[in-house]
């Protein structure tokens, strides 16, 4: 039926255009997150670069605690855990910028495939619409031709109607031809009984 595959077309165009529209904000958040994974790639740049200056201090206050021999050992000792710290900050800093970088290249590689998804999914919408259109104008021809139908039925009843009515008046024409050659014969009969024989008529 035209009507019900133009229906389909038309859900199906919808349900399309509404994938389309889903895959697109999939996009923009992929985008999002991309550049989300990249400021926290930038933070952890930043705290490696301060536990590096960190260490680097903290090994310099060792040596001005050497230097201080006996009054300066607690204070070394302290340089000492500080620098361990900076050190493990810095060695924390740098798997978590690996781990960052790994999913900052996930992540474009996501976004790259949403994108073509949503490129895919374009072509789909426009794809369906067009197909859509195309069931709408075999519908609209469909309903044309049904009522062309419908006018050569008319004609074709009217056509049968007065068949009808003309062989109602051939059967009467017939019937009055009957009716006129009984009446020819009646009559031939009638005048066979006389005769002219001259001036004379005789029954």
């Amino acid at each position: 039926n035209a009507h019900q595959a133009s229906d389909l077309a038309s859900s199906a165009s919808t349900v399309a255009s509404r994938g389309g529209d889903v895959v697109a904000q999939v996009v923009s958040t992929m985008e999002q997150i991309n550049q989300s994974s990249k400021k926290i790639s930038d933070i952890i740049g930043v705290i490696d670069g301060i536990a590096f200056q960190t260490n680097i201090l903290a090994l310099n206050a060792a040596v001005e605690a050497a230097r201080a021999g006996e009054q300066g050992r607690g204070f070394a000792v302290v340089a000492g855990e500080v620098r361990s710290l900076a050190q493990r900050s810095a060695e924390a800093a740098r798997e978590i910028k690996a781990l960052i970088g790994t999913s900052v290249d996930k992540v474009e590689t996501g976004s790259k495939l949403v994108r073509d998804a949503g490129s895919t999914m374009t072509e789909i919408v426009e794809s369906v619409a067009r197909v859509a259109t195309i069931i709408n104008e075999i519908t609209t021809a469909a309903a044309e031709q049904s009522r062309g139908i419908g006018e050569v039925n008319g004609d074709v009843s009217q056509l049968d109607e007065m068949t009808q009515r003309n062989a109602a008046l051939v059967e009467q024409a017939a019937a009055a031809a009957a009716s006129m050659e009984q009446q020819s014969e009646g009559l031939e009969s009638a005048v066979a009984t006389f005769k002219l024989d001259g001036d004379r008529q005789i029954a």
